[in-house]
């Protein structure tokens, strides 16, 4: 049966290519994002692909049109079976030269509009005691990098509120799932509609994956949700280095984070960005970096198959013990 699936920043980078992702099942999906030109061209990519779109115009800070926005899902397409919140905006620069102004706003899309999705996929789907809500994570919402704060706090926030939830969930027996997946670098179009005060053009740290690597764990994270699903080798090794030593992170990013950040071109400080409006025009779910861009993530695989691994491992240690028991009679 076709499931219904709301997807924020649907129009372009990891929305895009989840939309593209779900619309293969035959999902009916709710297309929200601020750009016109990118939700349009989302429709038709999830009408050829086999699924139905209903584009959503919506700028997630505003909670009344997040919420109006569901009812309208419901309206057309029946109850939400799964909400995934990624819309983002992000500033490159240094702390010292952002505004309150930019803070402000990154924190409210990345951050609050997380929150405004999920409050509207909670009152549906807590009385009917079902359905999966994804957030979109990202391996910075443990290790904040330079040149990223306003993004980098809004991971950290959204992963604070998610644990704070999934408590309450759970004190209620709710069964409505909740899932945070933790993202690597990925070649997405973000890289030059970002607003930045960089020198050189900005970006994703290497290694990068294709969107659809993410659009992949989205997918699944939506039909085996579990607590939290890292993706990539990069973010397990961001997440536990952390952990563990992170006084040694720190100065390795202030030597390397700043550059790693940057390619060798400069950067055209009077090009458009999306902080406060929409670039328009049809941007993809694709950056200008897939010739460096791994297509998929073994570690992800690993992730997805760990009980037919763990059924292999112990294959091979019982056949291990047959051999030794044949050796010593």
């Amino acid at each position: 049966m076709a499931r219904t699936i709301v997807v924020t920043g649907a129009s372009a980078g990891v929305g895009r290519a989840t939309v593209r992702a779900f619309a293969r099942e035959g999902a009916r999906i709710g297309l929200i994002a601020r750009g016109t030109d990118g939700l349009e061209a989302a429709k038709r990519d999830v009408e050829e692909l086999g699924g139905e779109a209903l584009v959503l115009p919506v700028d997630v800070v505003d909670a009344d049109a997040v919420e109006n926005a569901a009812a309208e899902v419901e309206r057309q397409f029946g109850p939400i079976d799964v909400w995934v919140n990624n819309a983002m905006a992000s500033v490159f620069s240094a702390v010292k030269e952002m505004t309150a102004a930019e803070y402000k706003r990154v924190t409210e899309v990345t951050y609050l509009g997380y929150v405004n999705g999920t409050l509207a996929a909670l009152k549906r789907m807590l009385p009917r005691d079902r359905g999966v809500i994804i957030q979109v994570g990202s391996a910075l919402a443990y290790r904040g990098i330079p040149l990223q704060s306003a993004y980098c706090a809004a991971k950290h926030a959204i992963q604070g509120f998610c644990d704070s939830l999934r408590c309450e969930l759970i004190h209620d027996n709710a069964n409505v799932q909740l899932c945070m997946v933790q993202m690597p670098a990925l070649n997405t179009p973000q890289f030059g509609w970002v607003k930045s005060r960089l020198p050189r053009k900005a970006q994703p740290v290497p290694p990068i994956y294709q969107p659809e690597v993410a659009a992949d764990a989205i997918v699944y994270a939506s039909h085996h949700p579990r607590r939290e699903i890292l993706v990539g080798l990069p973010t397990v090794a961001a997440v536990l280095g952390d952990k563990i030593a992170p006084g040694l992170l720190d100065h390795y990013l202030a030597s390397n984070g700043y550059d790693g950040q940057q390619t060798s071109e400069p950067e055209d400080p009077g090009r458009p960005n999306n902080l406060f409006e929409p670039v328009p025009g049809d941007h993809g779910a694709h950056g200008s970096f897939d010739a460096r861009a791994w297509s998929a993530s073994p570690q992800f695989w690993a992730s997805k198959n760990r009980a037919l691994l763990g059924i292999a491992a112990a294959a091979l240690t019982v056949g291990s013990l047959f051999v030794a028991t044949r050796s010593e009679r």
